[in-house]
């Protein structure tokens, strides 16, 4: 974790350029209100400061806000649900190894779809806007699904679709 002083910026009712009068009035105000704060706040505040794994650097949130600790997510597969409990800043990979604990499909089997788009493994659920409660959709990846029946199959040459008739 990251602690920076922050500057607080703000609207104020003066000007700082003053009225036109250059007897130091202005100056004055200016650290009248920089002692006050802004807005009157008490400015020995400190902001806590995090980096995202985005790489982006945003003001760390309150312990009680949404987006930190566990959520609960409903997975829908086919006719099953299942309701998941899973750290929100977790990625959709993690979501996919808890999964196939449930489901018995390899992560690899697997497509996850949140919103109407199909999820990289990497993409963070928080960073995608996965709250408590969502749900999201799990999908068998057709290619595999296919490679398994013809693995059913087994050795089985493909029967031809026509026969040889003689007269």
């Amino acid at each position: 974790m990251i602690k920076l002083r922050s500057k607080r910026f703000c609207r104020s009712s003066f000007k700082l350029g003053g009225n036109g009068n250059n007897n130091g009035s202005s100056s004055n105000n200016v650290k009248e209100a920089a002692a006050r704060g802004c807005g009157g706040i008490n400015s020995s505040h400190e902001i806590k400061w995090e980096l995202r794994p985005g790489g982006m650097l945003v003001q760390k949130r309150e312990s009680g806000c949404e987006g930190e600790g566990s959520i609960t997510i409903r997975v829908s597969a086919v006719s099953k649900w299942h309701d998941i409990s899973i750290e929100s800043t977790s990625t959709f990979g993690e979501l996919k190894m808890i999964l196939s604990m449930v489901s018995g499909l390899e992560p690899r089997e697997q497509r996850l779809l949140f919103k109407g788009k199909e999820r990289e493994d990497n993409e963070f659920l928080h960073m995608v806007g996965v709250r408590d409660k969502d749900k999201v959709l799990l999908l068998e990846d057709p290619a595999i699904k296919e490679m398994k029946l013809h693995g059913l199959r087994g050795g089985q040459p493909i029967g031809t679709a026509y026969r040889t008739i003689s007269v």
